[in-house]
Formats: structure tokens, sequence, C-alpha cells
């Protein structure tokens, strides 16, 4: 269905990576913050690590089941996100937080730019607050501080995926792990490589549709997603840096009902703007996909660490 491939295509858009970079006291003597607090790096005990990540995601194509591309209604799927993250850990090895998701969807041949009117028109727009996912992220070897793991678990806040015909968000719950590896090349801290890989277990109730055009339950109900991604970074100079990115994205539904695949490359920018400020901005493009929506997204982020 052409209302499900958009669906896939929007929520995978949420598993592109922000990279802001926290201040770690300890790397100003040897390099940048940005160069030397990758993602996969913890802040320290008593640190307060926060992220605003702002997505604006756009689509006029469908990739049918073969992977043959044809023109569609633009829709438009905004998603503002704030991840809270408190460091525990004397070791930098541990850290609790919380991240809220906020959307605005548009659908119909609506402008990109109508998901900030916020109109709520019937048929047409929805918006507010539609997750809360307590997180938790942790180094688990302590001879490898460059790579880490994210564990959350999204508790939906919406009492419908669809209403009228416009899907919000996934009315169920996801048990989401996050792998953060990285790599520097060379010895001259001029280029990094990270990975990230993102598995995702989505479960709750079947969806439904009731007599009134609303819906119950999830679409993504008992599926698995799979999401690994490769960036590679280069420092010009300490406080900048620019970046290229690949991800590919698997869909398996445990039922066997439908499976989809798309992949996504861009491009993107970060700067220290002060020792505890940082601010970025990422591309990217939808190159390719068999049974869903393709399209284009644009992102800005903030992040600060006290």
């Amino acid at each position: 269905m052409k209302s499900t491939k958009n669906i896939i295509t929007a929520l995978f858009l949420l598993l592109t990576v922000s990279f802001g970079f926290a201040q770690d006291d300890d790397a100003e003597d040897n390099g940048s913050v940005i160069q030397n607090l990758t993602p996969s790096k913890l802040i320290g005990k008593g640190q307060v690590d926060v992220k605003w990540f702002n997505n604006l995601y756009t689509q006029t194509r469908i990739a049918n089941a073969d992977g043959d591309v044809s023109s569609a209604d633009r829709e438009n799927f905004f998603t503002s996100t704030l991840d809270v993250f408190y460091g525990i850990s004397e070791n930098r090895r541990i850290t609790v937080g919380a991240i809220i998701e906020f959307r605005s969807n548009t659908i119909g041949d609506r402008g990109a730019f109508d998901v900030f009117s916020f109109d709520g028109e019937s048929g047409s727009a929805r918006s507010g607050i539609t997750s809360i996912a307590p997180s938790v992220k942790f180094v688990p070897f302590k001879s490898l501080s460059n790579f880490s793991v994210q564990s959350s678990l999204v508790i939906p806040t919406i009492k419908s995926e669809f209403d009228d015909g416009v899907f919000f968000d996934q009315d169920g719950f996801v048990f989401q792990n996050r792998f953060f590896y990285d790599l520097a090349l060379g010895n001259s801290n001029k280029w990094q490589l990270f990975f990230d890989l993102n598995t995702e277990y989505n479960f709750g109730k079947e969806l439904e549709f009731n007599s009134d055009g609303r819906s119950e339950g999830s679409f993504a109900n008992d599926s698995f997603r799979l999401t690994p991604g490769v960036f590679l970074s280069y420092f010009p100079s300490s406080k900048f840096t620019a970046q290229v990115f690949v991800q590919h994205f698997q869909l398996i539904d445990l039922n066997n009902d439908f499976e989809q695949d798309l992949t996504a490359v861009g491009a993107g920018a970060k700067y220290q703007l002060t020792k505890s400020l940082n601010i970025e901005a990422l591309w990217s493009y939808f190159a390719r996909g068999n049974d869903s929506g393709l399209g284009e997204s644009y992102n800005i982020g903030l992040r600060y660490v006290l």
C-alpha cells in the first residue's frame, strides 16, 4: 500500500544520526571537542547532555516492490527530537536519560513548509508530541571506550496512527538498541570513521480501523528493523568538520506480510560554537528502495553539555 510505504520511509528518517559533540574537559589539551567526543563516547558523572535535533523530510517519489520509481503527491514529515542524558559513572561508562519526540505531518500535495503551520487541517495535517523513550547508554567493555550501546523503550503517547487518512506516528512500543563505534584514521586527527548499527523490535496491538476512520494499534506490529550506517568525517580545523555517509535500511515483518529496504546517502557539517555548544547541519537523499517512498531530508541540531 502507498500509505504503508510512506509511513515506513518517514519512520526511517528518525534513524538518521544526529552527530553533535559534547564537551570533555580532558579533550581540550589533545585536539578539539568534536574530534574527541564522538557519539561513541559518554559524558562524565554529574554532566548533563542536551541535544535538540530537527528533521524535515519531503517526498514526491514512490518505489514499487521491483524498485521501479514513479512520481507521487508530496508528503512531508517534520520531527523535532529532544534528548536529555545525565552521567552517573565516574569512569564515563553509564548515562541515563529520556528522548521526547514532536511531529508535524502533512499530506495531499501540500507545500514542504506547511508542516510549520501546525493547523491540524482535517484530512491533511496532524501535529503534537508522539512518544517518550526512557534510555540508558553504556560502554560494555572498559578497554574499548570508543564502543558504546544505547538502549531505549519507545512509549507512544498518541491515540491513533491514522485519523481521517493522515498518519501521525507509530502507535506501538519499540525496543531499540543502537551500537556506536568510531575509528581515527592516521596520526593527524584529520579523518575519522564512525559506524552506527540500529536495531528495533516493534510490538504492541495489531492495526485495526474503527468506523470513524481512526486506527488502533500499529502497522509495524511484530516487525524488526535493521539500519547500518558508515560516516566519514574530515577536520580542516579543530572546530569544524565535514562528513559524508551512507545508510541502509531493512524492514523485516515477522508475520511475512511484507518486507522493505532502501538506501540513503548524504553530507553534513558540524561547528563548535563555544566550549559547550555545537551546531550541525545534515542533508540526505534517498537514492533507491523497494516498496518504499523516496525523498530528501534536511536536518539541523544543537547540542549542549553542562
